[in-house]
Formats: C-alpha cells, sequence, structure tokens
C-alpha cells in the first residue's frame, strides 16, 4: 500500500516537510510518497545484501548505506534499499549526492516505479555506473552497469554472482539470497 502527499512542493519545501514526519518519505520532484514496510524476503536480501557489500568494500574509498539515507536524484530525494557511495561524506551529511550504485528489491506495490521513474532518475546521474533490482519471490537480478556507449544489462540467477567493475566487487547471488529458498524457476 502506498500513501501519496497530493499537494504539489518543490524540492527545498519537501526537505523542510519530510524533517517533521514520522514516516520516511520519497520526493519525485512533484509529490511526496511514503515508504511502507516489506516482506521477509525484502528485509532478508536487503539484509544479506548490506553484509555482502560492506565485507567486499572494506579499506576501499566506497561505503554501503541502508535505506534508511537517502539520494538526491537532481529531480528528487530517494531512498534505495541499498547503495553505496564515496567515504568522504561528513558525518552531518542528511544525503548522497553522488552515488555510485543503488539496489532496489522491488515489490508488487513498488515495481512499476522501481523500473520506471527511479530507474530514469537514477540513471540521469552521472555518478551511478551500477543499478541493481534484486527480485524477491526468485533468486534473480537484473544488473545495469555504464559503460562507454551507454548501458549494459545483465541477467543473473542464482548460480552466478553480480559483477560490479566500478567497485572491484563481485556478489554471489547465493550470499544474496541466502536463508531464502524459492521454488525452481519454469523453463
Amino acid at each position: 500500500m502506498s500513501m501519496t502527499q497530493s499537494r504539489p512542493m518543490t524540492r527545498e519545501q519537501f526537505l523542510a516537510w519530510e524533517e517533521g514526519q514520522d514516516l520516511r518519505w520519497e520526493f519525485d520532484g512533484v509529490n511526496a510518497h511514503a515508504m511502507t514496510g516489506g516482506t521477509l524476503a525484502h528485509a532478508r536480501i536487503q539484509s544479506n545484501l548490506n553484509l555482502e557489500l560492506r565485507l567486499r568494500l572494506q579499506g576501499s574509498s566506497y561505503m554501503a548505506y541502508g535505506s534508511d539515507f537517502k539520494v538526491n536524484t537532481k529531480i528528487g530525494y530517494r531512498y534505495p534499499d541499498i547503495h553505496v557511495t564515496g567515504r568522504d561524506m561528513a558525518p552531518s551529511a542528511k544525503m548522497s549526492d553522488e552515488p555510485v550504485a543503488l539496489f532496489e528489491v522491488p515489490s508488487d506495490s513498488t515495481a512499476r516505479e522501481d523500473r520506471t521513474k527511479k530507474l530514469s532518475a537514477y540513471l540521469a546521474l552521472t555518478s551511478v555506473q551500477h543499478y541493481v533490482m534484486l527480485e524477491q519471490d526468485i533468486a534473480l537480478a537484473t544488473v545495469m552497469t555504464r559503460t562507454a556507449t551507454g548501458w549494459s544489462i545483465v541477467v543473473v540467477d542464482h548460480t552466478g554472482a553480480i559483477a560490479l567493475p566500478a567497485l572491484n566487487i563481485e556478489l554471489p547471488m547465493s550470499a544474496v539470497y541466502d536463508g531464502l529458498t524459492f521454488e525452481p524457476a519454469l523453463g
């Protein structure tokens, strides 16, 4: 279920309004949308992903952040499930302006937004090198990687690994989906 604050506002008005809210809200450039809870599968994937990223990025110039830290998309503000950015941010920062990798775990209520408006906003950021969507009802990832000529799209199944060359790491799908069991996909 999604709640929308359908009172058009500016980016500045949204930031001021959001400070007084109990829930987390995303801003698409016009309207605010409440962020609601998810499934066990969503939480497990997000937790596993954050752990794997933190372990693999240890000692690098990058850091993974969960969905409590927002991203400035230049159009609005979003809370990706996980994103990776440089470690050189001030502790008082309220948002990431230059994410390098973004991860979403679409649910029935967010899939359309994740695959359209968010995708467009994220890919427009020149700092973004990877956008990864992880399904929660099957071990499957869609990995978009920026290339010199555009975007490469690779679909990774449960036997593979998510390659993130800009971060110099790979994430085994078995680790990302650890603890979850799915029915075999029909082929």
